[in-house]
């Protein structure tokens, strides 16, 4: 009777382990959609940015062709 006791709290320690494992990949991979959402949203806004710069200074290779 104690060695199915045994056996049993064996099984369920190990499928509580279970859980905290895929609880801290849950936890891992949406901090990592967010890193990656926030350095697509700078690259965007660095793209945007730029673009700015670019209509606002014009381009001066067509001045130096003429």
């Amino acid at each position: 009777m104690r060695a199915r006791l045994a056996l049993g709290c064996a099984v369920l320690s190990s499928l509580q382990g279970c859980a905290v494992v895929a609880v801290a990949d849950a936890t891992v991979t949406v901090a990592a959609t967010a890193v990656k959402v926030g350095a697509a949203v700078t690259g965007m806004a660095v793209n945007v940015v730029a673009a700015g710069v670019d209509a606002v200074a014009g381009d001066d290779k067509e001045a130096v062709r003429q």
